[in-house]
């Protein structure tokens, strides 16, 4: 008899400990002074670089990455760390959900790391940002020409990490670096090359150079330039096609006619694009997440007006006071290039921050694959007239 007494109270013990551990987990918490249990909820709070301090309506409640217990309510979250940027945003809470943020934290003071001094007349990108081209023409015969940067994680390394693609003299004579045009193939396996001459008089060409090796003799494509256009625009059509086809239902049919794509982010989970008409976004997915983004979305596109797509929340956000963001690596930010400086923002348009506003050349900014900032700049104007490619360290 005692023994099954034993089992009986063991059991219940069991059972009492087990729902406990749940509701703990769900978010509820003891209340002793009016003896009962409250729903809470659970803010995970991370940052990178973690070791930031967690402040919740101006109240320090602890540093990242770590969970903080509050009651349902709207929230002021900041996340500080010295010689960071701060990263706020206002949250609903509710009980029994757990929110979580992931703050980047950019540093106040960046650094700067040059990494050509060839003296660059233009720089410009592939479309997928995987490949950096640069064009030199300083006077020197030996250097002058077209140049690849492979844009990739690893760190920059103290050898050069230019590879020539094409000496200037490998070209036409009297030609202008400068007004250059260049187009990639979809693979970015090849480039087509528009060069003019420096006189009204010289006619233009156009030549097919590789974009992974060096080139000594140059493929003259003027006459069929149209045909491998032609070809090159139909198989971006059809790698764009594919993407759009991942969307879930009914977007992935209507995503063509109404998205002007810009581009994908580097996850493929977000698409930047441009309204090609008015339209009104149907929901996706039904129902709404629960734990989704709080920021307010803008599903009445508008034709022309600059969006951000997540197809993983199924939520659309329209992009503000910018024409050309970059995606950053983590494809949670974006990267824009204001008139004296450069910032960083959420994606979803939200929390932008100034993280480098010393001189710069405007007609080139790009994102490295390894979360660092390319620019252009000249630290020695009285060396010479020519600029060269820095890397801005804001991680």
């Amino acid at each position: 008899m005692k023994f099954f007494l034993y089992r009986a109270v063991f059991g219940l013990i069991f059972i009492f400990v087990l729902m406990a551990v749940i509701a703990l987990a769900r978010g509820y918490r003891p209340n002793i002074t009016e003896r009962k249990l409250e729903s809470t909820g659970i803010l995970v709070a991370s940052s990178s670089p973690d070791g930031a301090k967690v402040y919740v309506n101006g109240k320090l409640e602890g540093a990242t990455n770590s969970n903080v217990i509050v009651k349902p309510g709207m929230y002021d979250i900041e996340i500080k760390k010295d010689g960071y940027t701060p990263w706020k945003k206002r949250l609903s809470i509710k009980g029994e959900l757990v929110i979580k943020t992931d703050a980047l934290l950019l540093p106040q003071n960046p650094s700067l790391s040059p990494v050509t001094s060839l003296g660059v007349i233009k720089a410009l990108t592939s479309p997928s940002g995987d490949k950096v081209i640069i064009l030199s023409d300083s006077g020197d015969v030996e250097k002058d020409g077209i140049y690849l940067l492979e844009n990739n994680r690893n760190p920059l390394s103290i050898i050069n990490p230019l590879k020539i693609l094409i000496l200037k003299t490998h070209l036409p004579q009297n030609i202008n670096l400068n007004s250059v045009e260049v187009e990639f193939s979809p693979d970015e396996k090849e480039m087509l090359i528009t060069v003019e001459g420096i006189d009204s008089q010289s006619l233009s060409r156009v030549y097919l150079i590789s974009s992974e090796e060096k080139t000594l003799k140059p493929i003259d494509v003027t006459a069929s330039v149209d045909t491998i256009r032609l070809a090159w625009e139909k198989e971006n059509q059809k790698i764009l096609s594919r993407s759009l086809a991942t969307l879930k239902k009914p977007l992935n049919k209507i995503a063509p006619d109404i998205f002007d794509v810009v581009t994908f982010s580097p996850n493929e989970e977000k698409i930047l694009y441009r309204a090609v008409k008015d339209f009104e976004i149907p929901l996706v997915i039904k129902p709404r997440l629960i734990a989704r983004n709080q920021s307010p979305e803008m599903r009445s596109i508008q034709k022309g007006n600059l969006y951000m797509y997540d197809s993983k929340e199924d939520m659309n956000f329209e992009i503000k006071n910018t024409e050309s963001p970059l995606w950053y690596p983590d494809s949670s930010h974006l990267v824009i290039q204001g008139k004296d400086n450069i910032s960083i923002m959420d994606y979803d348009g939200t929390n932008s921050r100034v993280v480098y506003s010393r001189p710069f050349e405007k007609k080139f900014v790009e994102v490295t694959k390894d979360g660092k900032l390319f620019i252009l700049l000249n630290l020695n104007s009285q060396k010479g007239t020519l600029p060269d490619l820095y890397s801005v360290g804001i991680r």
